[in-house]
C-alpha cells in the first residue's frame, strides 16, 4: 500500500521563490555586467567631502552572484533537491545582506527580508511537494 501526498498551496509559493531567484539573478548580473564593461571609477560628495569607489570587484562578485541565483531559479522550478539547499543559503545571504541595509532603506530592507523569510520557509517546508508533483 503507498501513500500518496497531495500538493498544498504552497507549491506555487516555491514557484514564486524560483521566478525571483531568475529575476534576481538576471538583475545582479546586468549590474555586474554594467560595472565590469563602464567606467570603473565612481564617487559621491557627501557634506563637503569626495569618496572615490573602484567598483570592477563588486561588478565581478554581482556577475557571478547572479548567474548563480538564475541557475539555482531554474533548478528550484524542475524540483532540484540541490537547488531547493542551495536557495535557502542564498536567501538566507540575501536576508543578512539587508540587515546591513537597514539604515539606509528601511521599508525596502524590511520587506525584501519578510519575502525572504516567506521563500525560505516554503522551500524548506513544502519543497519535496514540487519534487513529487513533477
Amino acid at each position: 500500500m503507498t501513500t500518496v501526498r497531495q500538493a498544498t498551496g504552497w507549491v506555487g509559493w516555491i514557484g514564486f521563490a524560483g521566478m525571483i531567484l531568475i529575476l534576481n539573478g538576471l538583475f545582479s548580473a546586468i549590474q555586474g555586467l554594467v560595472a565590469i564593461i563602464g567606467t570603473d571609477l565612481y564617487y559621491v560628495v557627501a557634506n563637503g567631502s569626495l569618496f572615490l569607489f573602484d567598483i570592477s570587484g563588486w561588478g565581478w562578485w554581482n556577475l557571478v552572484f547572479g548567474v548563480l541565483l538564475l541557475i539555482t531559479g531554474l533548478a528550484l522550478l524542475s524540483g532540484a533537491t540541490w537547488a531547493r539547499v542551495l536557495a535557502i543559503i542564498l536567501v538566507s545571504l540575501s536576508a543578512i545582506g539587508q540587515l546591513l541595509l537597514l539604515p539606509a532603506q528601511p521599508w525596502w530592507s524590511v520587506i525584501v527580508i519578510a519575502i525572504d523569510v516567506l521563500v525560505i520557509f516554503a522551500i524548506s517546508m513544502h519543497g519535496r511537494e514540487l519534487a513529487d508533483e513533477r
